[in-house]
C-alpha cells in the first residue's frame, strides 16, 4: 500500500554561513574555528563554538589530534566556593587550548598532594597547575616542588607566592583588599572594626593580616591590631566563632577573610538578636557564587577568578613553551562589591 503524502523532510544540517550570521562574523573565521586552525581570538573562538551548539552543528572530533597533554589542577577542596570558581575558569581556559585538564582536590581522608603529584607526573602530566595548595602553606615543605622542577615540569602557584622556589606565581592582592574593607567601614562611621581570620600559617592569611593592621593604624588610629582579631577555621562554624568573639569585645563591624566565614559571622549576630547591617556590618571576601543572594546581600571583596585563572594558564603555556625568561609573581587586584551586609554605625 502506498502512502498518501511524502515523507517530512529532515532537518537541514546548519551551514557555515548560519553560524557566520549568528555570531557576526566572516564565513573565513568560522571555517578557521571549525578547522581548528589559528588566527581567531578566543572570544570569537568561543563565541562560535556556542553558535554550533545552539544551532546543533557537531563539533568536528579533534580530540585525538589536537590534544597537547594533561595538565593537573590541585585545589584544597570543592567546598569553599572561591576553590571550585578559580579552577573551572581554569578547566575552560586549559581546553581552549587543547589541554586535557585534570582537576584534583583534596578533601580530608582522600589522596595527599604528593600522591596526587605522583600519579599525574606517571600519566605524563604537561603541567601542574596549584591553588592554594601546600604551598600556600608556611609550615609545610616545598621540597615536592623542588623535585617538579628538577623533573623539568613546569608548575604555576596560584594564592600564596613563594619567590623562593623561582616559580610562575598568581595571587590576589589581599592586602590591599583588606585596607579597602577597613576604610569602607571607617567611613560608614564605625571605629571598632574586627577581622575574622583563617589560621596564620597559610600565607593567604598572613597578607590580610598585614593589611588590617596598616589599614587599622591609617584609618582608625589604632596601632595594636591583636585585640580586633579573632583567628578560627575558614569554615561558617569558624566564622561564627571568631564573630561571637569579636562581638563580645563590643566591634560594631567585622571584616570576614572569606565569603564563608561571613556567613558564620551574619549567623553569630542574629544569635544575638542583632540586625546586620543596622547593629553590625559585615564583610566577606572572595564574591563566591551566590552571595549576592544570601540575607542580607554580602557586601564582599571580589577576587578576580577569571583573571586568576586567565594569568595562571598564560604563565603555564609560557614556561611549557620555553618562553619564560622570568618569574616575576602576577599580584591582581580586588573590587569592594556594596551590597546590603554594611551600613553606618548606629546612633547611640
Amino acid at each position: 500500500m502506498t502512502g498518501s503524502g511524502a515523507e517530512p523532510a529532515a532537518a537541514e544540517r546548519p551551514k557555515l554561513e548560519d553560524l557566520a550570521r549568528k555570531v557576526g562574523v566572516s564565513i573565513a573565521t568560522v571555517s578557521r574555528v571549525v578547522n581548528g586552525r589559528k588566527g581567531v581570538s578566543r572570544e570569537v573562538r568561543q563565541a562560535v563554538l556556542a553558535a554550533m551548539d545552539d544551532l546543533g552543528y557537531e563539533r568536528p572530533d579533534r580530540t585525538r589530534s589536537a590534544a597537547r597533554g594533561q595538565v593537573g589542577i590541585i585545589v584544597p577542596d570543592l567546598t569553599n566556593p572561591i576553590f571550585p570558581a578559580i579552577a573551572q575558569a581554569v578547566v575552560s581556559l586549559l581546553s581552549q587550548e587543547d589541554f586535557i585538564p585534570v582537576i584534583c582536590a583534596l578533601p580530608g581522608g582522600g589522596r595527599s598532594e604528593d600522591e596526587y603529584i605522583e600519579m599525574l607526573v606517571a600519566q605524563g602530566a604537561a603541567g601542574i597547575i596549584f591553588i592554594c595548595s601546600a604551598h600556600a602553606d608556611g609550615q609545610a615543605s616545598l621540597e615536592r616542588y623542588h623535585r617538579l622542577r628538577g623533573r623539568g615540569i613546569p608548575y604555576v602557584l596560584v594564592n600564596g607566592p613563594r619567590p623562593e622556589l623561582g616559580a610562575a606565581s598568581v595571587s590576589n592582592d589581599d592586602a590591599a583588599a583588606i585596607r579597602t574593607a577597613v576604610q569602607h567601614l571607617a567611613s560608614l562611621g564605625h571605629r571598632k572594626v574586627g577581622l575574622a581570620i583563617g589560621p596564620h600559617r597559610f600565607i593567604p592569611s598572613r597578607q590580610k593580616l598585614a593589611g588590617f593592621r596598616s589599614a587599622l593604624a591609617d584609618y582608625l588610629g589604632v596601632d595594636d591590631s591583636a585585640p580586633h582579631t579573632a583567628t578560627s577555621m575558614y569554615t561558617v562554624e569558624g566564622g561564627q566563632s571568631a564573630a561571637n568573639e569579636l562581638l563580645d569585645s563590643g566591634h560594631t563591624a567585622i571584616v570576614c577573610a572569606s565569603d564563608v566565614m561571613a556567613l558564620g559571622a551574619i549567623r553569630a549576630a542574629r544569635a544575638r538578636g542583632l540586625r546586620v547591617p543596622e547593629d553590625v556590618s559585615i564583610v566577606g571576601f572572595d564574591d563566591s557564587t551566590l552571595m549576592a543572594l544570601t540575607d542580607p546581600p554580602l557586601t564582599t571583596l571580589r577576587q578576580p577568578a577569571a583573571a586568576i585563572a586567565h594569568a595562571a594558564v598564560h604563565a603555564l603555556a609560557a614556561d611549557m613553551a620555553g618562553e619564560q625568561s622570568s618569574h616575576s609573581p602576577v599580584v591582581l587586584g580586588s573590587d569592594l562589591v556594596l551590597r546590603a551586609s554594611t551600613g553606618p554605625l548606629a546612633a547611640p
